[in-house]
């Protein structure tokens, strides 16, 4: 079954003619829009969802002038098993799946930079981004880099800098520390190639003031892709606009994390849900900070 429960957004970025994500000026001719209103009949059955369908989907917040921004937007993509896992012996890639990893990929084609904890660059492996043709057209449209640089939050600076990921990506890699990081891994990451971004007085790096420095690098476009931990911080600073929730159709008991870890807010951040889409038993959320009044 594939299904696409629609929320009305009038905020969604519109893309370029003849890039994915593109949108008809005639609604009722939209087919997007027409699976939306006919949800109930099955002519989506046993169909993927397409990455042009995907990145309309996912589209970013746009500005008064059209593009991203004034103000940066930092969204949140994880994945939770039914009993509420975000890893399975230590790793997310055990309970995601194919169409979870084409929701992957198009977060990452629509994004400036991927945020990412030094733990899960050490656990998960990480890489740079790599350049996608099916998202190369979008990208110049919207003023990008052939691909999104990776920020990695590290106050210890405990990373080894010969991985590709320092030392050969497309776009230099950014490291996010505070002041008193030690100068000896200042230097290592530096002479890696990498790009160090103080972003705290203290060892730790200050989530509200990461936020500011990347946009200041003119990064508006913002994803992470945790750590829980990492994910927990953004949170306990209420900097995070909008959660990527991928629902696995599995259950691992256990005692694993949950997609966000450390200690619990004074008063829980209300978010809205705007779209939810399913595919072989995978339900994919998104969900908005709630509108303040």
């Amino acid at each position: 079954m594939r299904r696409l429960f629609p929320v009305t957004d009038e905020t969604a970025a519109p893309a370029p003619h003849g890039a994915p994500g593109t949108r008809t000026a005639d609604r009722d001719a939209d087919p997007m829009t027409d699976r939306m209103t006919d949800r109930g009949t099955d002519r989506g059955t046993d169909r993927e969802w397409g990455l042009d369908e995907l990145a309309e989907a996912y589209a970013y917040p746009v500005g008064p002038s059209g593009c991203a921004g004034p103000e940066p937007w930092l969204r949140a993509n994880m994945v939770s098993t039914l009993d509420g896992a975000a890893q399975h012996d230590g790793r997310s890639q055990p309970i995601s799946g194919a169409a979870d990893m084409r929701i992957f990929g198009t977060l990452r084609g629509l994004a400036d930079v991927v945020v990412v904890g030094a733990e899960t660059v050490r656990r998960e492996g990480y890489r740079p981004a790599r350049a996608r043709e099916d998202f190369a057209g979008l990208r110049r449209a919207a003023g990008q880099g052939p691909a999104p640089a990776i920020a990695v939050v590290s106050a210890g600076l405990d990373l080894d800098f010969s991985l590709p990921l320092f030392t050969s990506p497309l776009l230099p890699t950014l490291v996010l520390t505070g002041a008193a990081a030690a100068p000896g891994r200042i230097a290592a990451a530096e002479r890696s190639g990498a790009r160090v971004v103080i972003a705290g007085d203290g060892a730790g790096v200050d989530p509200a003031r990461a936020v500011r420095a990347l946009a200041g690098l003119g990064m508006h476009r913002l994803l992470t892709e945790g750590g829980p931990r990492l994910l927990g911080q953004l949170v306990a600073a209420d900097v995070l606009d909008e959660l990527c929730l991928t629902v696995s159709p599995v259950l691992t008991a256990g005692d694993a994390q949950r997609i966000a870890g450390g200690p619990p807010v004074a008063v829980p951040s209300r978010f809205e849900l705007t779209s939810l889409l399913e595919e072989a038993g995978f339900l994919f959320s998104r969900y908005r900070r709630s509108r303040r009044t």
